[in-house]
């Protein structure tokens, strides 16, 4: 595997930041919310954000 420059490792630390914040406000939603449909979904989306944050950190090692 070939290393990161500077510009693809700013990126790619602006999309790991960017998952990680989704991941928290859709879990926070999940949490507040009372509809159960909606709130599977929110946790599924958490989800899916937390499983795309881990996917991009396997880059950086």
């Amino acid at each position: 595997m070939t290393q990161l420059n500077q510009l693809e490792l700013q990126n790619l630390r602006h999309l790991i930041g960017s998952h990680e914040m989704a991941y928290q406000k859709l879990s926070t939603y999940a949490q507040q919310c009372t509809d159960p449909q909606i709130k599977q979904l929110f946790q599924q989306s958490a989800q899916e954000a937390q499983q795309n944050k881990q996917r991009l950190m396997s880059f950086l090692g």
